[in-house]
């Protein structure tokens, strides 16, 4: 898949260089250097073609980091590659830099070969890289240590090692959700999703084995079939539908899982089965775009008043319960590029015209649900030459709330370990949910 892999530093210098395909040379190095590097204009785009080679760039820092291909490759895989790349360093040397680089230089060649085979991705888990790739790139040598490996590289659980033990037993479970959003002036919805991560931290002994239950109602394709699964990662018995008992259910369009989760399971018993990695990991991303609660809502008034005047009235309303509290909350409204002078009146909150970014800024600390605000601006325009019409950019918002506006729910977290004296109740367990703005914007 992939022709060679390269290290820049800001120079353009090359640090780190390895070729998995004998049609990479080395003038792909120079052509990278040449065309991206010290180019005259700054390349946006990450992917550059040269002389019918394909580089893949991402940049850390000072540092830059090219997959270099002439075969025609998913895209995605590449960067979804290199980041995995950057982040198995990160773990072995902390901070991406020239320094930590050359320093680490015969460990990152090591790293390399095991990641990457023939151009190939293998295994790129950091658990299972540093059970046999020391800090110093030495490979284990005693007996022990050699059947732990064999056991990690060729047995099923590759990403937890056995032994583990906690003095107390502890799972913490963050589900983080990303609300996208189009509104148009009258606000109608345009176009809305939430992109939605679960990521846990788990701190348990032995190989526990945990099932995971959620009030979704996922649709998938099986054996040639569609099928509409309800409360399907419940593990609902008896075939019953949480929409028809009465209980909010969240549909999830798509989903993806961590290695560790037994899809076996999730397709026969419709149950999240996995037994989980020590420490922090993402169990599971999903996108759902239905019944989504929006939790605010912005209503943008924009009046001009002739060629030298326009008066701007936003009202922010909270539509979530009043107990909850809603914090760093940003409105960013934007202003013609004429602008001279804004006179601002808000309610609640700190609002301040900043010239370089054309725009207004609203910010409040705090929000709490079923409130609301607003803001007034009267803006002084230059007059100039051009009939052309101010385009009228959207407003965009930033904001975190203590909830899942998908309505996504966990239902339960039960945690099974056969070998040792531990049960479900004695691991102590902690849930939070978080939404956070995506691109969350309202047309004016």
């Amino acid at each position: 898949m992939i022709g060679g892999l390269f290290v820049y530093n800001h120079k353009g210098e090359v640090l780190i260089s390895r070729v998995y395909r004998d049609d990479i040379g080395r003038n792909a190095v120079d052509a990278f250097r040449v065309n991206v590097i010290h180019a005259r204009q700054q390349v946006r785009s990450p992917v550059t073609n040269i002389a019918r080679t394909s580089f893949f760039h991402i940049k850390r820092a000072n540092i830059w980091l090219a997959a270099v291909t002439k075969q025609n490759v998913n895209a995605a895989m590449v960067f979804e590659f290199l980041l995995k790349i950057v982040d198995v360093m990160q773990s072995y040397f902390g901070k991406i830099s020239e320094e930590n680089i050359k320093n680490n230089f015969v460990l990152i060649y090591e790293l390399l070969d095991e990641i990457l085979d023939f151009g190939y991705p293998q295994n790129s888990d950091t658990g299972v890289l540093k059970t046999f790739i020391t800090q110093a790139g030495i490979k284990s040598q005693t007996k022990e240590e050699q059947a732990q490996i064999t056991s990690q590289v060729t047995g099923q659980i590759g990403w937890r090692r056995e032994g583990i033990k906690y003095r107390r037993n502890e799972l913490f479970l963050d589900v983080l959700e990303y609300v996208n959003l189009l509104m148009s002036p009258q606000g109608q919805v345009l176009s809305a999703h939430v992109a939605g991560r679960v990521v846990m931290k788990s701190y348990l002994s032995g190989m526990p084995e945990c099932k995971f239950g959620i009030n979704d109602k996922i649709v998938m394709e099986a054996k040639g079939k569609s099928l509409v699964t309800s409360g399907g990662a419940g593990g609902l018995a008896g075939g019953d539908d949480p929409a028809r008992s009465g209980k909010p259910v969240v549909v999830i369009d798509d989903c993806q899982f961590h290695q560790c989760v037994k899809l076996s399971k999730f397709e026969t018993e419709h149950a999240i089965s996995f037994i989980p990695p020590d420490g922090e990991f993402e169990l599971m991303r999903y996108r759902t775009t239905k019944d989504i609660s929006l939790p605010f809502r912005v209503i943008p008034l924009v009046r001009e008043v002739g060629r030298t005047k326009m008066e701007v009235k936003v009202v922010l309303k909270s539509n979530f319960r009043p107990a909850l509290l809603g914090q760093k909350i940003e409105v960013k409204i934007p202003t013609p590029l004429n602008t001279s002078g804004v006179q601002l009146i808000c309610l609640k909150g700190k609002a301040k015209y900043k010239a370089s970014e054309n725009a207004i800024m609203w910010k409040i600390k705090r929000l709490a649900g079923m409130k609301e605000t607003q803001l007034s601006a009267e803006i002084e325009l230059l007059e100039t030459d051009t009939k052309k019409k101010w385009t009228r950019p959207p407003i965009s918002m930033n904001f975190e709330v203590p909830f899942a506006p998908s309505g996504f729910k966990v239902r339960y977290l039960k945690v099974f370990e056969s070998k040792l004296n531990y049960s479900d109740h004695d691991v102590v367990k902690w849930v939070r949910y978080i939404g956070h703005s995506g691109l969350y914007e309202t047309r004016c």
